[in-house]
């Protein structure tokens, strides 16, 4: 019998495997997460905070082109500053979680940015900090951002929203950001600058 969650593993699969990797890093998680996915393994979290131990989640960094500049949350369980994300629900298409995560975490309507449209920027296994460590598979989305409008932030989750330039990246210190963050940052301001070194797969 299949899984609800069947349905989607074509999607997930094409949303992955049409990112373009910036670094060698990103390749091989790409080839990792395409691996998990056709194996037939479970992809979504069932139950907190780890079951099943690896799961898919999303990430949507908003971007302001003007300022350069990216929102990220202080979150409450990671201790870090990280884009806005959560967990993608079993069958899920991940564009419906990021707006669904967007408007209940900031309150926003959001609008996907040009630079990847409806599609993943970035793709990420990464083990999690602290209890419950669990394998996070993540899809970034960059989404169109205005350091002038409002948010309405969910204090559970978060204790502070701050924008960052992404010029500024050497100032970031690495111990206070997921573990991924510069990496994606690097790889967006390459894409902006039209001067992209990605890895050829």
């Amino acid at each position: 019998m299949l899984h609800v969650e069947d349905g989607s593993r074509p999607l997930i699969r094409d949303l992955v495997a049409a990112v373009p990797p910036w670094d060698g890093k990103e390749a091989d998680d790409q080839a990792d997460i395409l691996t998990w996915v056709t194996s037939g393994a479970p992809l979504f979290r069932v139950q907190r905070p780890a079951i099943p131990a690896k799961h898919l989640a999303v990430y949507f960094s908003l971007l302001d082109d003007a300022s350069r500049s990216v929102m990220l949350v202080n979150h409450v369980k990671a201790a870090s500053w990280v884009p806005p994300g959560g967990h993608v629900d079993d069958g899920e298409d991940p564009r419906w979680t990021v707006e669904r995560e967007a408007f209940e975490e900031l309150g926003v309507t959001p609008k996907f940015h040009e630079i990847s449209d409806h599609s993943p920027f970035f793709v990420t296994v990464t083990q999690t900090r602290g209890p419950g460590s669990h394998t996070d598979v993540t899809l970034w989305f960059v989404l169109l951002g205005d350091r002038g409008a409002e948010v309405r932030m969910d204090m559970r989750e978060f204790t502070e929203v701050r924008w960052f330039g992404l010029d500024e990246q050497a100032e970031w210190p690495a111990s206070r950001f997921d573990p991924q963050m510069h990496r994606f940052a690097a790889k967006l301001s390459a894409a902006l600058d039209g001067s992209g070194r990605f890895a050829s797969g």
